[in-house]
């Protein structure tokens, strides 16, 4: 797992094929969204080479986000899973502000038929999480990219995946001032499926 400054070309397995790339890119406030970038990034350890890239304060200038690497980072790789804190019923601004800059690939088509997936929390169980979802599946649609739900069924799972049954994402809200493990558990879940759809999409 590697953070944006660390970003390196595709590994090698030890078959000797190179993996597909995963990049995680979230804005977290209190760090509620990066645990759920983490869990997810644990998942699809293994299958994919992975980069966090963090969308920082210092990213947005006068409105607007201005972190060309980070955007180069998208270009490379196979598989985006966005991330944002649901605000007063959508994304974050600071994430608004990065998807409003990625409208140069848009008009290229630049990020066409590489999978993506969504993940977000909220302060209540029915927080307008669904929202944020459908905006990052509907980012991911005007960018041509392929989308990557929960294939959980919402309330069936012995181990309490996907514990607010969205099939969409991931959709979560603290608990007693915390995430449950069940969620974090999910996190790691669509990490993984997002990793295998890369691999059987290159």
């Amino acid at each position: 797992m590697q953070n944006l400054d660390d970003v390196k070309d595709g590994q090698a397995s030890e078959s000797g094929a190179t993996m597909p790339l995963l990049a995680v890119v979230y804005f977290s406030i209190s760090g509620t969204t990066e645990k759920l970038a983490h869990a997810l990034a644990r998942g699809a350890a293994g299958m994919t080479e992975i980069v966090l890239c963090r969308i920082m304060g210092d990213d947005i200038v006068s409105g607007r986000f201005q972190n060309e690497g980070l955007l180069e980072t998208l270009d490379g790789a196979d598989a985006v899973a966005f991330g944002s804190p649901t605000y007063m019923g959508g994304p974050a601004a600071q994430f608004k502000a990065f998807a409003d800059a990625s409208s140069d690939r848009w008009s290229k088509q630049a990020w066409a038929n590489k999978i993506a997936a969504g993940f977000t929390t909220g302060a209540c169980a029915s927080g307008d999480q669904l929202h944020t979802l459908s905006y990052f599946s509907i980012l991911a649609a005007q960018h041509g990219m392929l989308w990557c739900g929960l294939d959980i069924p919402g309330g069936e799972d012995p181990s309490g995946r996907n514990r607010l049954g969205s099939q969409l994402g991931l959709a979560t809200h603290l608990v007693d001032a915390s995430l449950p493990q069940s969620d974090l558990s999910t996190a790691e879940y669509l990490g993984q499926r997002l990793a295998k759809m890369a691999s059987r999409n290159g």
